[in-house]
């Protein structure tokens, strides 16, 4: 038996004339070559994504949702198409544009988390800040802040080793607000996680949204990450097979909108 989630969806944005852009893909394609066989993982994506949107990303393995991320996140080049952050067309940006893009405009969230074993937190916090010229004194506060944020305030000394997974994925958090992106990644954040820390991942997740404005890209299978959303898209086979809007949508245990996660 199915239960249907209770939590009701948050309110859509404003209609799309009034909502800024912020990143838009066009035609977009990647074509991965092995031998003579031709695996083409991105087969046309044409989506505009809003300032200040939280968009899930549903699809089953293989579907191309992590090729879509790295398109859009700039680890990537299209083999076709087009993708525009802030009507910048990131083709056209050389190394240092793509690397001040990725390190200024973008966080990266990850299943695994992804930290430095022999960092602190904080250390771990403060890297992009690095990367991106900051004095270290005020990245050392701003990497305070950003782990008060988070709930870590009090472990900023501690190493990955000695945090469980759920600190480890706010750390992760941290370290990819660390820049104060507009856009952020997040490929299944909640992965690894049992229910009580997905929901406390999900509920920083919603406050960065929501309170701070921050664009949400996220692929999960995680209910409440889906909840929160304000649309939602399926891919499928390289190809956006459904995108709706998060009110358009009935949530239920094994499946969303009466089609199965995968």
């Amino acid at each position: 038996m199915t239960e249907t989630t209770q939590t009701s969806p948050p309110q859509s944005p404003a209609p799309e004339a009034d909502r800024p852009v912020i990143i838009r893909t066009r035609g977009l394609q990647k074509h991965y070559k092995m031998g003579e066989v031709i695996t083409k993982a991105l087969q046309g994506i044409d989506i505009e994504i809003y300032r200040g949107e939280f968009l899930s990303v549903l699809g089953p393995s293989g579907s191309g949702k992590s090729t879509f991320f790295n398109m859009v996140g700039g680890l990537d080049s299209p083999t076709e198409g087009r993708v525009f952050i802030d009507e910048v067309d990131v083709a056209q940006l050389n190394a240092i544009e793509l690397a001040f893009l990725r390190c200024r405009k973008i966080g990266y969230i990850f299943q695994t988390y992804n930290l430095v074993q022999y960092m602190t937190a904080l250390e771990n916090v403060t890297v992009p800040m690095a990367f991106a010229g900051a004095d270290a004194d005020r990245a050392r506060e701003r990497g305070m802040e950003i782990l008060e944020l988070v709930g870590l305030k009090e472990r900023w000394f501690h190493k990955p080793i000695e945090m469980s997974g759920g600190q480890q994925q706010r750390v992760a958090i941290a370290r990819s607000m660390a820049n104060a992106p507009s856009i952020l990644l997040c490929d299944e954040p909640t992965g690894n996680l049992d229910l009580q820390t997905g929901a406390e991942i999900h509920e920083i997740l919603r406050r960065l949204n929501c309170e701070h404005g921050v664009t949400i890209i996220c692929a999960t299978h995680d209910h409440r990450l889906i909840n929160i959303a304000h649309r939602i898209m399926w891919i499928r086979d390289g190809q956006i097979d459904r995108l709706a809007e998060r009110n358009e949508v009935t949530i239920e245990t094994g499946a969303i909108g009466g089609e199965e996660n995968g």
